[in-house]
């Protein structure tokens, strides 16, 4: 395929439409092949920019927090919400279920805490 994509840019206009996208398919041929190599990579890049898209919502959002110290603390929240959005969980599952049981664990149980909530919010998920 790529020897007759340039046999056929070699017969067309050089400012032709034509031409235009088979340079564009000629100059991303690396990626073509990596992709058709490797099924584990996406065509495209949509998740990245789904996951983008929150970020840049909330910027303006952020202007409004009203102080460094509440924007700090919403930048947590919103980083919270991503994990677990990340890990598969229900975000407002995780958030209750941590901060109903944060009270009562000490901090050496911080990683016993974590795994707890982790499989309680997956079942509240899926379920």
């Amino acid at each position: 395929m790529h020897v007759w994509l340039e046999e056929s840019l070699a017969k067309l206009s050089h400012k032709s439409v034509t031409a235009g996208a088979i340079r564009y398919a000629l100059a991303l041929w690396k990626a073509l092949e990596c992709y058709c190599e490797d099924g584990r990579i996406e065509i495209d890049n949509n998740a990245a920019e789904r996951a983008l898209r929150t970020i840049a919502i909330g910027r303006r959002n952020y202007l409004f927090a009203g102080s460094d110290s509440g924007g700090q603390r919403a930048a947590a929240i919103y980083s919270l919400v991503a994990s677990a959005k990340l890990n598969a969980m229900d975000p407002e599952a995780y958030l209750r279920y941590v901060l109903e049981h944060i009270a009562d664990h000490p901090i050496k149980h911080r990683s016993y805490c974590r795994g707890t909530s982790q499989q309680a919010c997956r079942r509240i998920s899926t379920s």
